[in-house]
């Protein structure tokens, strides 16, 4: 049936990798996975591997919070998950490589590699580019504080038009330090996607040779029979962790890493993440709870400086390895900062003591709540009670 499609003999006799895309019109998000869909394909096909596509789908937080869309959303991460699975086993398909981009796409990606335990690797297609207004870098979470700002008549409605028509130029995923950025860091710590590519923004020149590259090691993966099983271990949960923590990210990370670790049956809760969070400062000032995006921490050097400070402390586990064979540790020591900039501080003088968030419990929440820390300045809150009998 294949060799109705077009594939020969030799394509047959090689390696079946898998290129999985969460492609869709509904969102930019993921908006240029055709292009780097192909280039991930030349890649396995250099490496001497034949590449076959196919996709699925993605439902967009940004488009659909509130509104009945947004029920839809985490179920799409387990919809996402479960179609990556099944059609890997039902080819029998040799290894994997996922290319995702909106918030759920990148934990059920994720998952479902661990799920199948086969070697491969996820890529993330990159961050939108900041958009301009009168001036200024602008980004989705300006439109959100126009849309009150609207409601207050502290503006008008052809200012909020021009806020909502300029802070999406183009393809990628929302630019603040929301749940797509913060999982895309955490993948990099947890060492499923390669040191440094997920952080190439969306339409940088930079992401199709990271894609191509992204193709080579997931054929080197395979026929090193390196498998998920050996790069996600407690300590890479713990990395993956503490890069939510130090980065001010989503509180989502909690749901979506404690996720991964249950497909591996891997001991982890959110105790864990409160252990980790409460020693672990905030060294990236990443909006919503600071100034800059992730075009900025780029331009930085990568996230790869996070790593590097957490390092100074022994607040990662240097020694775990990652997809592209290099340790955390080596990748962190690797990096090169760019003078001057004002994304990443020392971890002798950070932003916050303690990390992002914390695990909050009492008679509200019995078994414990997440709670963002990130541009706090208060650490609590006394006001009236609203009882529902």
């Amino acid at each position: 049936m294949l060799k109705g499609i077009g594939f020969s003999d030799e394509d047959l006799s090689r390696p079946l990798i898998g290129v999985s895309t969460t492609w869709i019109e509904t969102m930019p998000c993921n908006f240029n996975q055709r292009e780097l869909a192909q280039r991930v394909k030349a890649g396995i096909r250099e490496a001497g591997g034949t590449p076959i596509e196919f996709n699925t789908i993605s439902v967009s937080d940004g488009v659909s919070m509130g509104t009945e869309g947004m029920k839809a959303s985490l179920i799409s991460r387990e919809v996402i998950a479960d179609s990556i699975e099944l059609v890997v086993r039902g080819h029998l398909l040799d290894g994997l490589v996922c290319l995702v981009g909106c918030d759920k796409t990148i934990p059920a990606a994720a998952m479902a590699l661990c799920r199948l335990d086969l070697p491969g690797l996820v890529l993330y297609n990159g961050s939108i580019a900041p958009g301009t207004f009168r001036g200024r870098d602008i980004t989705i979470q300006d439109v959100f504080e126009a849309v009150g700002a609207y409601a207050a008549e502290k503006i008008d409605a052809a200012e909020l038009h021009e806020v909502e028509s300029a802070a999406c130029p183009g393809a990628g995923a929302c630019g603040g330090q929301f749940t797509a950025n913060t999982m895309s860091t955490a993948l990099e710590f947890l060492g499923l996607s390669p040191g440094g590519m997920n952080g190439i923004p969306a339409l940088n020149r930079g992401k199709g040779d990271a894609a191509e590259e992204a193709g080579r090691i997931a054929m080197r993966l395979v026929r090193d029979d390196v498998r998920p099983s050996q790069i996600v271990t407690r300590e890479a949960l713990e990395n993956a962790t503490a890069s939510v923590a130090a980065t001010g990210g989503s509180t989502n990370g909690v749901l979506h890493v404690l996720a991964i670790a249950r497909e591996l049956g891997i001991p982890f809760s959110i105790d864990d993440f409160d252990t980790i969070a409460s020693r672990t400062p905030i060294v990236a000032s990443l909006k919503p709870g600071g100034k800059y995006v992730a075009t900025d921490i780029f331009d930085a050097g990568g996230v790869a400086l996070v790593a590097r400070e957490l390092a100074r402390r022994d607040l990662i586990h240097a020694g775990a390895v990652t997809v592209d064979g290099r340790a955390l540790g080596e990748i962190a020591e690797q990096v090169v900062e760019t003078p001057g900039q004002p994304v990443v501080v020392s971890i002798e003088t950070p932003i916050k003591p303690t990390g992002g968030l914390a695990v909050l419990r009492g008679n509200l929440s019995p078994d414990g709540c997440v709670v963002k820390l990130a541009g706090h300045e208060r650490t609590s809150h006394r006001g009236p009670a609203r009882v529902f009998e």
